[in-house]
C-alpha cells in the first residue's frame, strides 16, 4: 500500500481562541499520531497507518477529519490527499472550503493531476523563476517534465533545476514530522479587495511587522526567523522564510526581513488577497547572546519604538503607529491588530 498524506487548510475566523491551535492538534491526533501543524491554519497528516485501523479509504477518512473539525470547532476546511506532501499541498490549495481533492496512488492519476498545473503551482517556483521558465516556453508542470534535467539545471542552476525536475514528475520524499513546532506568533492582513499595488503590499508588511514587534516586546520574546505567506486571487499561496542575522524583537529589523522576502518574490504584477507574517522559533529575550549591531540610522527608530510602547501601554495600541500607515487608502482601510475595524482616528508616528 502506498503513502496517503492529507494536507488541511482550516478557514479560521478573524477572531478565534488562542488555544485553538492545540485543540485542533489533539483532535487530529485522535485520527493518526503522525500530525504536523505547519501553520496556525494548516496541518499535514500521514494517514497511511490509520487507514486499516479506521477501515476506510483515504477519501472517506479525509471526510471524517473535515466533519469532526466542523462539528467540534465550526471550522470549514480545504483538503488535499495524495501519495506525498507536495501533491497533497497542491491539491489542497486548489480546493474550495468544505471540499476535498484526492489523488490516487498511481502514476496515471498523478500525471493527470500534475501535468496541466501552471508552473507557478510547483513548490519553490516564484514569479521570477516562472518568468524565466516562460521565456523558454515552459508554462505548465507538463512542459517542465518533458525537459531533461540537465537543461533545467543550465537554466536555473544545479540545485534548483534538480529540485524542479523532481517536483514536475510528482516526486517528493518529505516526511510528516510530528515533532511540535518551536513557538511562534503570527498576524495577517486581509485586504478588502484584491490588491495589485506593491506600495500597498509593503505598507501591509510594515503594519504586520509593527504588530509582531510590539507583541514580542510585550511578552519579553525574541524571534530568530520570519516567515511571510502571501495568498493570491486564485487562493494559491507563496510562503518563504528567512533566518534573521540575530534574534530580535524590533519592528525595524522584522520589517527589513519581511521586505527582503517580498522583494525576492517579484510580485510587481500579482493580485494579492492577504499577507501573513510569522515570527519564528521564539526565545526569551534574556537569552540573546549579544547586543545587536545596528547602523547609526537605526538609533532614532528604536528610541521612538520604546516611547511608542510606553504610550500604547498607557493609552491603547491605536494611539501610535508608523507614519507610513497613516496613508488613507482602501487596501489598508484596516490595520492588522484590529481586524479591520478602524484607522481614521489614529495618529502616525514619524520615524518608525
Amino acid at each position: 500500500m502506498g503513502r496517503h498524506i492529507l494536507h488541511l487548510r482550516f478557514h479560521l475566523p478573524a477572531e478565534h481562541d488562542t488555544e485553538l491551535f492545540e485543540r485542533l492538534r489533539r483532535l487530529l491526533e485522535n485520527i493518526t499520531p503522525r500530525v504536523q501543524m505547519t501553520e496556525p491554519d494548516t496541518a499535514v497528516l500521514d494517514l497511511t497507518g490509520a487507514l486499516p485501523y479506521w477501515k476506510r479509504d483515504a477519501r472517506a477518512l479525509t471526510e471524517v477529519v473535515q466533519l469532526r473539525a466542523l462539528a467540534y470547532f465550526g471550522l470549514r476546511s480545504s483538503a488535499g490527499c495524495a501519495p506525498n506532501r507536495m501533491l497533497a499541498a497542491m491539491a489542497c490549495h486548489l480546493t474550495p472550503p468544505g471540499r476535498r481533492t484526492v489523488i490516487d496512488d498511481s502514476p496515471e492519476a498523478i500525471t493527470a493531476f500534475l501535468r496541466p498545473r501552471a508552473v507557478r503551482d510547483l513548490p519553490g517556483v516564484g514569479a521570477k523563476t516562472a518568468t524565466t521558465l516562460a521565456e523558454y516556453g515552459l508554462h505548465t508542470a507538463g512542459d517542465v517534465a518533458d525537459v531533461p534535467q540537465g537543461a533545467l539545471q543550465r537554466i536555473l542552476g544545479a540545485r534548483a533545476g534538480r529540485a524542479l525536475h523532481e517536483h514536475a514528475h510528482g516526486r517528493d520524499t518529505t516526511l510528516v514530522d510530528p515533532t511540535p513546532m518551536p513557538a511562534s506568533i503570527s498576524t495577517e492582513h486581509r485586504f478588502t479587495r484584491d490588491v495589485l499595488d506593491p506600495a500597498a503590499h509593503r505598507r501591509a508588511l510594515l503594519a504586520l511587522a509593527d504588530d509582531l514587534g510590539a507583541r514580542l516586546r510585550a511578552t519579553g520574546q525574541i524571534a530568530t526567523g520570519v516567515t511571510c505567506t502571501i495568498r493570491y486571487t486564485d487562493t494559491s499561496t507563496t510562503r518563504r522564510s528567512r533566518s534573521l542575522p540575530e534574534a530580535t524583537q524590533h519592528t525595524v529589523l522584522l520589517a527589513r526581513a519581511a521586505y527582503a522576502i517580498y522583494d525576492s518574490l517579484g510580485l510587481q504584477r500579482a493580485r494579492v488577497r492577504s499577507i501573513a507574517l510569522r515570527a519564528d522559533a521564539l526565545q526569551p529575550a534574556d537569552r540573546a547572546t549579544r547586543q545587536l549591531t545596528l547602523d547609526a540610522g537605526d538609533d532614532k527608530p528604536l528610541a521612538i519604538e520604546a516611547i511608542a510602547d510606553r504610550a500604547r501601554a498607557r493609552y491603547g495600541r491605536q494611539m501610535l503607529y508608523p507614519a507610513a500607515l497613516a496613508i488613507n487608502s482602501p487596501p489598508l482601510s484596516a490595520l492588522p491588530w484590529n481586524q479591520g475595524d478602524h484607522h481614521d482616528k489614529r495618529r502616525g508616528l514619524r520615524g518608525a
